[in-house]
């Protein structure tokens, strides 16, 4: 299967989002320490505050809040 450049554009823009977020973090001591971390920004900032074009450029809570009043 042949990847077009517009497959390519989320997953290029995560890991640009992450390695700017992340950029002023000291090195991590471990592979296990950086696991944490990159899991910890997933789940505590990019899932839950990132506005996400699909859902209106509301943030995944906001969407969810929404769907549920």
């Amino acid at each position: 299967m042949r990847l077009r450049s517009w497959d390519d554009a989320l997953a290029e823009s995560f890991f640009s989002t992450l390695k700017i977020e992340l950029a002023d973090t000291d090195p991590w001591l471990s592979r296990a320490a950086a696991r944490t971390a990159i899991f910890e920004w997933i789940e505590s900032w990019y899932n839950l505050h990132r506005l996400h074009s699909s859902l209106g450029y509301r943030s995944p809570a906001e969407y969810e809040t929404a769907l549920a009043a």
